[in-house]
């Protein structure tokens, strides 16, 4: 017999149908639940947030724990800077302080040793083919352990003609933040590490640029085993020679136009004068101007490369000695300064114009400077100040003497607190790259 409420007789078949839907919401809980062991889920538990391992507490950028043992974790050169110790963050709150172990400024790597004992991401095989879709994971402008979804674009990009990288671009979106997070395959393999967005905008336009996990491979081992060859600084700018000109110097559209060399470095040593035209590197010829960066670079371990220019009407080739430079560290917590060098005095005082900040009537912000410290620290054009360190101040008189809290006004009303600490050390967006902001043309060497 079924009995319900009160003693009374429950029909069989009631009791049936229950019973069934007992078991379906069981079924569904099981269902759920496994969901979270999906290998999106599994990628993400291998991601950091960065933070600076100092009192200001700046948040940096992304990193991830790398290959199967775990051991370090990889991110951006430019995310961590010249720290030599910064915070990692996993998305369950757990943190550690970690030691940044070697970088590569040219490449964009920096290697960080972490506690082991976790998985990390190992690289997929092959190459992500065009259209393939993709996952980047990191700290778009901040938002912890977020999620985008795209399409690879495009492979063998080189971004930066100065740098021998060929990147992987996609477009999954990726903000300020997300700098040094993985970009995965459905299978939570990695596929790359997100570097850089579209030039001309400090937020993502549809295009994202991600160093490909063979490269990536290729120079966090040569940064753990201490065998990754600097790449050089040639002190050396120049710019392509497109058809414009080469016709204006009435020669083929090829190579690149040497603008100048600095003093006393290996390009001036070599014998190179504004006014060559590199053609050719150790009898490879550049069909495009970034082939000289790929060039230098396999002829670093020689420590010699054999260039071939035009000066004039004369061809010839010089010999351009590879001395190893500082853009690859190891041990960077080891590095001291030299004692006998100069100490360079500390800016006492600043203005807001010497801050980047372009004043209108009544406190009203009308530019701001590229790559200035009110930049960095959040003030935008439109914003208007309203109170310094928490009083109204005389803002064409006002002396920065010390980090100070700003209170703005954006256009629309809303009313919002900055940081600004012109001595401490640059954070949100890094400009990646050497070109001449005067001239996007000139590459610098």
């Amino acid at each position: 017999m079924f009995f319900g409420k009160a003693g009374k007789r429950a029909h069989p078949l009631r009791f049936g149908f229950e019973a069934m839907a007992v078991v379906l919401v069981m079924a569904l809980v099981a269902m759920v639940s496994p969901a979270r062991a999906t290998p999106l889920h599994a990628a993400m538990d291998t991601v950091f947030t960065v933070r600076s391992a100092d009192a200001e507490d700046r948040f940096l950028g992304s990193a991830f724990l790398w290959g199967a043992d775990g051991a370090v974790a990889v991110t951006n050169a430019h995310v961590v800077g010249g720290a030599t110790e910064v915070r990692l963050i996993d998305r369950h709150g757990n943190e550690e302080t970690a030691l940044v172990i070697a970088r590569d400024a040219v490449r964009d790597v920096a290697v960080i040793s972490v506690v082991p004992g976790r998985r990390g991401l190992v690289a997929a095989q092959g190459v992500a083919g065009l259209g393939a879709e993709v996952f980047a994971l990191g700290a778009p402008l901040g938002i912890e352990f977020t999620l985008t979804e795209g399409r690879v674009s495009a492979n063998d990009r080189q971004v930066e003609v100065a740098v021998p990288m060929r990147m992987l671009q996609h477009d999954a979106a990726v903000n300020p933040g997300s700098s040094g997070g993985p970009l995965i395959d459905a299978a939570g393999q990695l596929l790359g590490m997100n570097s850089q967005i579209a030039d001309g905008s400090r937020m993502f336009v549809g295009i994202a640029y991600a160093i490909p996990s063979a490269d990536l491979s290729r120079i966090v081992a040569g940064l753990i085993d201490e065998t990754l060859a600097p790449f050089p600084a040639l002190g050396l700018t120049a710019r392509p020679v497109d058809r414009q000109v080469g016709a204006a110097l009435g020669i083929t559209a090829a190579g690149l136009l040497v603008d100048g060399v600095m003093a006393g470095g290996l390009a001036e040593g070599s014998g190179l004068r504004a006014g060559d035209v590199i053609l050719a590197v150790d009898g490879v010829a550049l069909a495009s101007p970034g082939d000289f960066a790929f060039g230098i670079e396999a002829a670093v371990a020689g420590g010699e490369a054999a260039v071939a220019i035009l000066r004039g009407q004369d061809a010839m080739v010089v010999m351009l000695a590879l001395v190893a430079g500082e853009d690859v560290a190891f041990g960077i917590g080891t590095k001291t300064r030299d004692i006998g060098a100069a100490v360079p005095q500390q800016v006492q005082s600043y203005r807001l114009s010497a801050l980047g900040v372009m004043l209108g009537a009544g406190g009203l912000v009308e530019d701001v400077t590229d790559n200035s410290p009110a930049l960095f620290a959040g003030i935008a054009r439109g914003d208007r100040i309203i109170a310094v360190g928490g009083a109204t101040v005389d803002l064409g008189t006002l002396e920065v003497t010390e980090a100070v809290l700003i209170l703005l006004e954006a256009p629309g009303g809303a009313t919002r607190h900055i940081h600004l600490d012109p001595w401490g050390a640059a954070g949100g967006v890094r400009p990646v790259g050497g070109a001449n902001v005067l001239d996007p043309d000139v590459v610098v060497f």
